[in-house]
């Protein structure tokens, strides 16, 4: 049987909070309901959640400032945020709070529960593997995150700051998919297709500096992302 996943839901509308979990228990998902975001803190740190659906306009606490303390401990737990604000600077520090996705109030059940279950198809099984190692040897090229600095034979290429974390994410997951979604939400913290765009970009100049090791390449996985091949 599988384990069921775990929703922490911060809401502090009465009506709406209950309805929400209710709903949510009701389609299969455990769900623990706080009213506040210093309570919701509380909870998120004292158990193992798989998803975070967060009001923004909550007392003690607001959504995006809960947001960024969780996103102090947990780099990947995928967060939903549910608020009544619409405008385009609203979504963006909701983006950069460290948001997966963005409901404005009202909402159907039907739409939060496909935004949910997008969210998580999105994330699991698709974790990229983060270390704290800041120095890479891959094929005969070494690359120091901190300076930006990718070193090969006598050549010396520094990077731009984009072009350093994507590096980095590929030689994270040296011979495994680096997913393109999690790569954007990552690095751009939106995965929209101007980003993903610019991206691509970016990994044509990253293949340009990987050609002094002709056995490294960088390959494009159809439909989901890019694989650094250490040959």
């Amino acid at each position: 049987m599988s384990k069921k996943v775990n929703i922490l839901l911060a809401e502090d509308d009465n009506n709406l909070g209950a309805l929400l979990q209710e709903y949510l228990i009701a389609k299969g998902f455990e769900t623990k309901w706080e009213q506040d975001g210093d309570k919701a803190l509380k909870t998120f740190l004292d158990g193992e959640f798989d998803l975070c659906l967060l009001d923004v306009m909550m007392p003690i606490k607001d959504g995006f400032t809960l947001a960024k303390e969780i996103r102090n401990t947990d780099k990947e737990v995928p967060i939903i945020f549910l608020t009544a604000k619409s405008q385009k600077d609203d979504k963006i520090e909701g983006f950069q709070s460290g948001a997966d996705d963005y409901m404005t109030k009202p909402f159907s059940m039907e739409e939060l529960l496909l935004r949910v279950q997008a969210v998580l198809r999105r994330t699991s099984g698709q974790k990229v593997s983060v270390s704290k190692q800041r120095h890479f040897e891959v094929g005969k090229l070494k690359f120091d995150y901190d300076k930006r600095i990718l070193t090969g034979g006598s050549s010396e290429k520094k990077l731009t700051s984009k072009e350093a974390d994507l590096l980095k994410l590929l030689c994270e997951n040296k011979n495994d998919v680096l997913e393109r979604s999690v790569a954007l939400n990552r690095i751009w913290k939106d995965d929209s297709y101007f980003n993903a765009r610019s991206m691509d970009v970016y990994i044509t100049k990253l293949r340009k500096y990987l050609k002094e090791d002709q056995s490294l390449e960088i390959v494009n996985m159809h439909g989901r992302g890019f694989k650094l091949l250490e040959g």
